[in-house]
């Protein structure tokens, strides 16, 4: 899912015909500009809820473990931003090592927020479906946020070794060692997406149809929720990874990909849809932690604290 094709070399013999400096331009503006944005954001918002965690709330509840976890997965997800940012704007200047580097940090908060994401929505359905079980005293539940990390490292690893920095027209790129591992990476992380999807959806349906049968006054707040979460998800992710399909087709030669504009607009789709993607960072803080009430009355003692009148 967040297969980089971050080099604005032409990937198909095709390419070397259609000429893309606008949409290179494009990206070069743009995408660090945005990314900026994001490593402000998410920083703030992480690091807010890393306070309110440590300061008000106790950790014997899974929730907040979950959300303490959710919060490290996505500054190490932020980490990796400003690197490419100044990817788009010089080409990548940190070398082999700092490539290898980057790549590990940032796939490993890709996949261990996915990961905290999914084993909260399950978290949640247990509370709402199964209310009176006991599934929190389960030992898989006590060690799941350790194997999270021990396989999200894993998978980072992967890709970290895979990565080298080439050199096309004087420029170098922080890339795969080849296409083959390139397209492998992208089929890897679709199908981790669709399982980590389909699992989400089956339980945001169930939590929405026992919510629905009962009668708290609450019961329209929590499925607006349920729903925002499943949403956000959904539309963040969905159409980066069938954007990126697309890309692999076009590098296949495929038609109609093959048309230059077709392949222009492609190009434009990818960025707008990376970007829309990796917002999760921030708007991660606000839907799983600060909309709920203990967090924003935390927060305001905080921010008063902060700002005394």
């Amino acid at each position: 899912m967040t297969e980089d094709y971050t080099t604005p070399e032409y990937d198909t013999p095709e390419d070397q015909l259609c000429r893309k400096e606008e949409v290179v331009k494009f990206g070069s503006i743009v995408i660090p500009l945005f990314f900026t944005l994001l490593v402000v954001f998410s920083c703030i918002g992480n690091l807010l809820v890393l306070v309110i965690l440590v300061l008000y709330e106790k950790f014997r509840c899974l929730i907040n473990i979950l959300i303490l976890n959710l919060a490290l997965s996505d500054l190490l997800f932020t980490f990796g931003l400003p690197f490419w940012a100044s990817y788009y704007i010089w080409g990548w200047t940190f070398g082999d090592g700092g490539c290898k580097a980057v790549k590990f940090f940032f796939y490993l908060g890709f996949y261990s927020s996915v990961l905290f994401l999914t084993l909260m929505t399950i978290q949640r359905y247990m509370a709402v479906v199964h209310p009176l079980s006991d599934w929190e005293e389960c030992r898989g539940f006590a060690v799941a946020p350790f194997v999270i990390w021990i396989m999200s490292g894993a998978a980072a690893l992967s890709v970290s070794l895979r990565s080298i920095v080439l050199q096309h027209d004087n420029n170098l790129y922080c890339e795969f060692d080849s296409f083959s591992a390139k397209h492998v990476a992208v089929y890897s992380q679709s199908i981790f997406f669709l399982i980590a999807f389909c699992i989400m959806g089956f339980c945001h349906v169930r939590m929405f149809l026992t919510i629905k049968r009962s009668r708290t006054k609450l019961r329209n707040k929590t499925i607006k929720l349920i729903f925002c979460i499943g949403l956000v998800f959904f539309v963040g992710w969905a159409p980066y990874n069938i954007v990126v399909l697309l890309r692999i087709l076009h590098n296949y030669g495929l038609s109609p990909f093959t048309d230059c504009k077709v392949s222009i607009r492609l190009d434009y789709a990818f960025y707008a849809c990376r970007l829309l993607a990796f917002s999760h960072c921030c708007l991660n803080p606000v839907l799983y932690a600060l909309i709920g009430e203990k967090f924003q009355k935390h927060l305001r003692m905080i921010l008063k604290k902060m700002c005394p009148k």
